[in-house]
């Protein structure tokens, strides 16, 4: 083999490893993004659950308040006059 053909077969390697290079990068890339936004979501996800959990909290204390109202007006009631 000549050095000419040396030359251009060590090119044409290069060539196909730089195209591998580049296609892997692309991959990187998309890889990335997709982890990017799957985060957004889940950081979405969780301001969503904890609203949620904020209402549930406060239904619980308003509940919590009416009972207690509830149980006064019964205890209320059943006081003799």
């Amino acid at each position: 083999m000549t050095a000419r053909e040396d030359t251009a077969l060590i090119a044409g390697q290069l060539a196909d490893l730089t195209r591998t290079v580049a296609e892997m990068a692309d991959q990187l890339k998309a890889l990335q993004e997709r982890s990017v936004s799957q985060q957004r979501r889940v950081e979405s996800q969780q301001d969503r659950t904890e609203i949620q959990q904020e209402r549930i909290d406060l239904a619980a204390r308003e509940l919590a308040e009416v009972s207690d109202r509830l149980q006064a007006a019964a205890n209320a009631l059943r006081a003799p006059v």
